[in-house]
């Protein structure tokens, strides 16, 4: 009878070995997902709902929001739940799923020059990310521990999809406009103001 065994699920590393520490990070990861979820939330609604953002530069704005949002939400969600119900399991479905995702969140080559000129902020972000994942896949075995893996994958699959929203809206002046209405309009929406008859 030969010998053969199939993958079913993985251990994950654990953030925390006490419990408030596990808390603690579920709150925290709970704050960044949210934040990263209002942001670029906001920047996929104003770019859908202003025809003035309807143009090519937006569109992939719009995207790169989708797949922030995307990405995060194949990561944080799962980092929370084993955070919350002290868990470290992962199934070998969901963990495909998250590499087929980060896969789709690498970026390409496209106006380096424009993006150097008009977005230093979004060059720091691309590094950021780009820099982890060579840290990560590159660095000799010699320095490895699960404590520098953990930071690196971390910074190389949450930080992105969280300042991204930050760095497009602050600075481009069309799409804080666009935001600015959304808002108003949303607020005008809930706030109703009573009519009274004579």
């Amino acid at each position: 009878m030969p010998n053969s065994s199939s993958i079913s699920e993985f251990l994950l590393l654990a953030l925390a070995d006490t419990r408030q520490l596990q808390l603690l990070h579920f709150w925290l990861l709970l704050g960044i997902y949210l934040a990263a979820l209002l942001g670029n939330g906001l920047i996929s609604t104003a770019v859908a709902c202003h025809h003035r953002l309807h143009t090519p530069m937006y569109f992939f704005l719009l995207n790169l929001a989708l797949l922030d949002l995307g990405c995060i939400s194949t990561t944080l969600p799962k980092a929370m739940a084993n955070a919350l119900w002290d868990t470290r399991h992962i199934s070998y479905a969901v963990c495909v799923a998250q590499i087929f995702r980060a896969v789709l969140r690498m970026p390409s080559e496209q106006g380096w020059h424009k993006a150097f000129s008009t977005c230093l902020p979004h060059l720091a972000v691309v590094s950021l990310f780009l820099s982890t994942g060579m840290v990560a896949y590159l660095k000799p075995p010699s320095i490895s521990s699960p404590a520098l893996d953990l930071v690196v994958s971390f910074l190389y699959s949450v930080v992105p999809p969280v300042m991204n929203p930050l760095i497009y809206s602050m600075r481009n002046k069309e799409l804080k406009d666009a935001l600015w209405k959304l808002m108003a309009k949303c607020v005008l929406k809930s706030v109703s103001f009573p009519t009274f008859s004579i």
